[in-house]
């Protein structure tokens, strides 16, 4: 009774814990949306939205629902979480997409659960609840049957085992004991009572101890345990299918290169936290002693409206608006930008927004201390008050094209020419091939200013300064868990919702990617049965724009090859693959609700 006793009350207490752990952090979500009705707007809980409301959305809030988008305004949303994409999606209410257009792909929409991160637009509700994205997901979730884990078949099939070798046992005792002229009704309480001796009683006891111990170990050690079984299922593992954004990688744009005149300088550190070196061959450089690169990095950092925030308590950095242009904030700071000065000294007075279809962004900056020695670019010893700066930044061809000068790499500009148009163009392409996001920046001082500001009075004529070229890096202690997990005989694949080429740049930098090894698109999916995909994927070390249904396949896939799957993620679309794996482990702080029903949450950032 004692050991029965001991057995339920730990099982009991152990996954009690976890279940309130998850309520808990499923109580942080409680979105609001602001509607229309009768001509006014007001503020109510998302679960009251009816299919036609008008949505209002700003910088900030969260999607309370499916919206077909009405009205955008350099509107851009934070998709990770749903689809995978590393940076955020610039949405146009005004275009038409072709019905099978993937999720990712679908500009004129917006979904529930992913979070306004620029911009401001209207959106009229098409789907609420189980009929959303979210909720499809969800529905994903409820059609995958539970499974036993591998400890449990195993103890099935000893429990088999010996009881067929307990039966034979006690029926050949029973046979030669009546063979010897014992009395048959004494043999067979002999062998019955054998019987009942070889059932190992205590077996679940000290297996429910063993696990019991396990989980509480994998507490200390920052990992929230749903059930027991999952404890032995982790250890298991011998394949681990990882997302990408927000697991293997940081989920924060970062600016590695900067290129002026054809010449490339690198950027050390990544993340928000303006700590990092500048590099020219591989060996650190004072960037001051290259004014054209300093020039980019002013130019991106006035023209922005992204914030990095300090919290001095404690010492940690956060970013307020688009990850891209925080990144270009960060990167001028390592440089020693000081943002409060240069918006004293150069204050925005106009500015013409970014959309989609000019693919730049024009700000106008009065010049307020004409003695700015650290604004080389906009001081040649002459009087310079009241004079602008013209900042634009945008898509390299683009910018390009309005440019007649160009920065040198001695920061003397020049005119412009062919050949050094088709230098910009190459260096682009290289840091594209790189899986770089790249932007250009460009500028020119006018003594004044149009009367109409338009793009066409004012966006021309302008000197070329350089490129600036971002990625959402790998975790620094990536390559090495990695590493461990080779060493432990696990193979790791990369399951991800963002472009191939992003994919296979990650994989190959953190030593995933094994060579011979290919990478597969969904759309290489879809072209496959199921038994094709069980023999290919012995070969595949990245699946790139994967829908939440290719990566239920790839699990299932995986798992008919006897693997057993350990599959992470942090986001709503990794949730039906969670589940289906044989453990799935939720990764990160800013994980989704929908991860929560998995079998094992890590609330860190650390990859255990």
């Amino acid at each position: 009774m004692a050991i029965v006793i001991l057995n339920a009350v730990l099982g009991i207490i152990q996954e009690q814990r976890a279940e309130e752990e998850l309520a808990a952090l499923k109580k942080l979500a409680a979105p609001e949306a602001d509607v229309l009705r009768d001509g006014m707007r007001e503020t109510v809980p998302a679960r009251m939205l009816v299919p036609g409301d008008i949505v209002l959305l700003e910088a900030g809030n969260y999607i309370p629902s499916d919206l077909r988008l009405l009205e955008t305004f350099n509107l851009k949303v934070e998709e990770a979480a749903l689809t995978g994409e590393s940076v955020p999606v610039q949405k146009d209410a005004t275009v038409t997409l072709a019905a099978d257009a993937s999720l990712g792909d679908r500009k004129n929409a917006a979904f529930m659960g992913t979070l306004v991160s620029y911009g401001r637009g209207k959106g009229a509700v098409s789907n609420i609840g189980m009929k959303t994205e979210i909720g499809r997901i969800a529905e994903m979730l409820s059609q995958v049957e539970e499974e036993v884990t591998p400890l449990q078949r195993r103890l099935d099939q000893l429990g088999k085992t010996l009881g067929w070798a307990a039966l034979a046992i006690c029926g050949l005792v029973f046979v030669l004991g009546w063979v010897r002229g014992n009395d048959p009704l004494e043999m067979f309480l002999v062998a019955v009572s054998l019987a009942i001796a070889a059932v190992p009683e205590g077996l679940p006891a000290v297996v429910t101890i063993s696990l019991a111990l396990g989980m509480r170990e994998m507490i200390q050690r920052n990992a929230l345990i749903r059930r027991l079984s999952s404890v032995e299922t982790l250890g298991s593992a011998t394949v681990i299918g990882s997302d990408k954004t927000g697991t293997l990688t940081q989920n924060e744009m970062t600016v590695t290169q900067i290129s002026v005149d054809g010449r490339d300088i690198h950027l050390t550190g990544s993340g928000y936290r303006p700590e990092g070196k500048f590099l020219v061959d591989g060996k650190p450089v004072n960037i001051a002693d290259y004014p054209a690169a300093t020039t980019t990095l002013w130019i991106g950092a006035m023209n922005n409206d992204a914030q990095l925030v300090h919290k001095k308590e404690t010492d940690e950095y956060r970013m307020i608006g688009d990850p891209t242009e925080g990144s270009i904030v960060v990167a001028a700071a390592k440089a020693g930008q000081d943002f409060q000065y240069l918006e004293k000294t150069y204050p925005r007075v106009q500015e013409i927004p970014f959309d989609s279809v000019r693919k730049r962004m024009t700000t106008i900056h009065k010049v307020i201390d004409p003695l700015a020695e650290d604004f080389s670019p906009f001081h040649d010893g002459d009087d310079l008050s009241d004079w602008h700066v013209v900042a634009v930044k945008g898509a390299p061809d683009v910018v390009l094209d309005l440019c007649t000068r160009y920065e040198q790499y001695n920061d003397e500009p020049a005119d412009i020419t062919d050949e050094v148009r088709e230098r910009v163009l190459r260096a682009n392409d290289r840091m594209a091939s790189e899986a770089l996001r790249v932007i250009s920046v460009a500028y020119k001082m006018v003594k004044t200013l149009p009367e109409e500001l338009t793009p066409e009075t004012i966006e021309n004529d302008l000197t070329f300064v350089g490129l600036l070229g971002m990625i959402d890096p790998p975790r620094q202690e990536v390559s090495e868990s990695l590493e461990h997990a080779k060493n432990a005989g696990i193979r790791t694949v990369m399951i991800t919702g963002d472009y191939a080429k992003t994919a296979r740049a990650i994989a190959e930098s953190i030593g995933l990617l094994q060579p011979g090894h290919e990478v597969l698109t969904g759309k290489d999916l879809d072209q496959m049965d199921d038994p094709a995909l069980e023999e290919k994927i012995r070969e595949v070390d990245v699946f790139a724009r994967v829908s939440p249904e290719h990566k239920v396949r790839i699990v299932r896939a995986l798992r008919a090859n006897h693997e057993i799957v350990a599959m992470t993620g942090d986001g709503v679309n990794d949730a039906p693959a969670l589940k289906q794996a044989d453990i799935g482990v939720a990764m990160g702080i800013t994980g989704t609700d929908a991860v929560s029903y998995t079998h094992l949450t890590l609330p860190t950032k650390r990859i255990v």
